[in-house]
């Protein structure tokens, strides 16, 4: 392998710049900037460092975001079983109070 391919393979694709464009061998996240060889050997390496790490901020911003929005949909959804509950609750609460009233009317009659 040459030293470019070598190169390549360690760093990681970004959202704008995609380490590969074939679907199927794209990695599904980015890893963590913990994670990534740290070369802080020269002032170059330190450049690249700060460069990645601001690509990378967008998409760890977008991941937040849309997992705050995930746990607010899945609020909504859990709070709108609990109002159709209660409205399924009431509605058979009334229905039980017009069998206990047509009851009562057959007995006594």
């Amino acid at each position: 392998m040459s030293a470019k391919n070598t190169r390549q393979k360690q760093i990681p694709g970004t959202i704008d710049h995609p380490f590969t464009h074939d679907p199927m061998n794209q990695a599904p996240m980015t890893p963590a900037l913990s994670e990534l060889p740290a070369r802080t050997s020269d002032a170059y390496a330190s450049h690249q460092n700060r460069n990645l790490e601001m690509q990378l901020m967008p998409e760890a911003l977008a991941r937040a975001h849309m997992q705050q929005r995930l746990a607010e949909a899945e609020h909504e959804r859990r709070s709108l079983r609990l109002v159709a509950a209660r409205r399924l609750q009431r509605r058979a609460e009334r229905a039980s109070l017009r069998a206990r009233r047509a009851l009562a009317l057959a007995v006594m009659q």
